[in-house]
């Protein structure tokens, strides 16, 4: 199952309709905050799913700070990353996923990709879509293999 993982598009919503049209094989999408409105172009595509959360800059957004979700077996954390100061480090962000018993944190709001294993738990920041960056997330029976990549303008 492949997961696409964007975030940070702050008013480009052609960016993160890009990032699904190149990856086409991705049925979930997860969206980290940061330009709630930006997900007009693909909120009604039948072929993706999405898992959305508000970011620092979503104001008067009713999204959670935080989702938990299961794709094949594997529990997710999904936030923007300010409730958890990861401006700052990823100790905390890393605390909440092993409290509620995630394999993968994603995470976005430093605008700095990023895939980290740490204590059995990957941390994976797609960067900006705005700036180009995105991830995927393969998770297969194999394990968990995160990819971090640029749109193709």
């Amino acid at each position: 199952m492949r997961i696409l993982v964007v975030s940070d598009s702050h008013g480009d919503s052609y960016a993160v309709k890009q990032a699904v049209d190149e990856q086409p094989s991705a049925k979930i999408l997860f969206y980290l905050g940061d330009g709630e409105r930006d997900l007009e172009l693909v909120e009604n595509n039948p072929g993706i799913y999405i898992h959305k959360v508000r970011g620092n800059c979503d104001f008067i957004s009713s999204l959670p700070n935080h989702i938990v979700d299961e794709v094949e077996g594997v529990r997710i954390y999904a936030t923007h990353g300010y409730v958890e100061k990861v401006k700052y480090g990823t100790a905390l962000l890393r605390q909440y996923a092993a409290d509620n018993k995630a394999a993968i944190a994603l995470y976005g709001h430093t605008h700095i990709p990023d895939t980290t294993f740490s204590d059995g738990i990957w941390l994976i920041n797609p960067g900006s879509i705005r700036m180009g960056e995105y991830a995927v997330v393969d998770i297969t029976p194999k394990g968990i293999m995160p990819i971090l990549l640029k749109l193709k303008y």
